[in-house]
């Protein structure tokens, strides 16, 4: 099977329970915690933000809490910060 782009998919979720490519991004929650309490994304369109906002809301969302394994497996966090 051939892997997929997620081109215009920023469901975190649905990406990483499907067979797409997927740029692992969670290194920089850590970076983001140490920042501030006030973030400024200036990206140009089609740059990842909504995506990144959407893996930011799975991370710290306490409803994933039983998802959390599958949906951050073989990701920085997953190996860093258990």
């Amino acid at each position: 099977m051939v892997k997929r782009i997620p081109y215009g998919l920023s469901d975190f979720y649905r990406v990483q329970s499907g067979d797409y490519y997927f740029v692992d991004k969670t290194s920089f929650i850590p970076k983001l915690e140490e920042i501030g309490n006030y973030l400024l994304f200036l990206r140009p369109r089609r740059f990842g933000k909504s995506f990144l906002i959407a893996m930011l809301e799975a991370y710290y969302d306490i409803a994933n809490k039983k998802k959390f394994r599958k949906l951050f497996k073989n990701t920085y966090v997953s190996k860093h910060f258990q």
